[in-house]
């Protein structure tokens, strides 16, 4: 029987996962995020295109949902095991990945605030 992983060896191994691309987790973290983005900017550009948005509107903005979630989720993860979370947050990629949830958000609690939707594509 294995002993618990503590939260220092957990924030550790997530660390080396998520930032460290070198490691056949880190490539594979790498893969997937880029895989996800580029669905992401594909589901953007459809919807950009009016006939599309008007026969998949809804299922494009489930999509962007999800992948805001996901996105969401990436970006606590990192916060979560940043040697030093708030240098990672005002660093150029943490304000990149936070600009890329953030409009999806901002439109709940704004409507008609969904222009900004399109900074999604810095994602």
């Amino acid at each position: 029987m294995t002993a618990p992983i503590n939260r220092a060896e957990w924030r550790d191994a997530l660390y080396v996962t998520i930032f460290e691309h070198e490691t056949p987790g880190g490539k594979l973290f790498d893969v997937v995020l880029i895989g996800t983005i580029l669905l992401s900017v594909m589901a953007v550009i459809l919807d950009s295109v009016a006939s599309i948005h008007a026969t998949y509107g809804t299922t494009l903005y489930l999509l962007e949902w999800v992948f805001t979630a996901l996105f969401t989720i990436e970006y606590i993860l990192r916060l979560s095991c940043a040697r030093n979370p708030f240098k990672y947050a005002r660093s150029f990629f943490g304000v990149v990945d936070l600009l890329a949830i953030l409009p999806t958000y901002v439109s709940i609690i704004f409507p008609g605030s969904q222009v900004l939707l399109v900074i999604r594509v810095i994602r």
